[in-house]
């Protein structure tokens, strides 16, 4: 089962020794249409976008103007209506899916964690790349070379643990932390 969520942001928990959390919040969401492999087309609201396309599918399946967003999840439903959050109250497994904070264009001691030069006066290697190749074999550089650029805004999913889950707001403490900034969109999945 699968469930579109917004990230809040992180805390720890009061026990002793205490760890640390992620909260995130179970969008309200409903399921349009259900296929027999229990995939399903499921609406979201998200900002205020809307486009003929959009009223089109609203219009098609009955549903108000804040339903805006459009997404395919397998679900417990076996039939259209509001999301079956009951599954999470029985997982202890998840997928979190996020997209990662962007950086822009970074350098190798960003992005790839390289150590640098010497800080000191006289050297002219700081936070440089250094070398990226041999000079007579191979004669140019290897393909996958870390070096700089763009850094950020990719798909990252983690393995995390469910600490706790309020069936009544909707909000799920994830062990660990997950990409993505406070406010996000993303899914997590149930890990059977």
């Amino acid at each position: 089962m699968e469930y579109i969520v917004e990230k809040i942001g992180m805390t720890r928990t009061i026990t002793v020794p205490a760890s640390a959390v992620t909260l995130v919040r179970i969008v309200e969401a409903k399921v349009c249409e259900v296929d027999e492999n229990k995939r399903a087309i499921v609406a979201y609201p998200k900002g205020k976008q809307s486009n003929k396309a959009i009223e089109g599918q609203q219009k098609k399946y009955g549903l108000t103007a804040e339903f805006n967003k459009f997404m395919t999840l397998d679900v417990a439903n076996a039939e259209a209506g509001d999301l079956d959050t009951a599954p999470l109250a029985d997982a202890t497994i998840v997928k979190s899916t996020f997209v990662s904070k962007g950086r822009g264009f970074a350098g190798v001691m960003k992005r790839h964690n390289f150590h640098g030069g010497p800080g000191a006066h006289g050297s002219r290697f700081h936070r440089r790349v250094g070398s990226i190749g041999n000079a007579e074999w191979p004669g140019r550089v290897q393909r996958g070379k870390k070096m700089p650029g763009h850094y950020g805004v990719d798909q990252k999913t983690a393995k995390n643990e469910i600490v706790s889950f309020d069936a009544e707001t909707g909000i799920i403490a994830l062990k660990g932390g997950v990409a993505g900034a406070n406010g996000a969109y993303g899914t997590i999945r149930i890990v059977k």
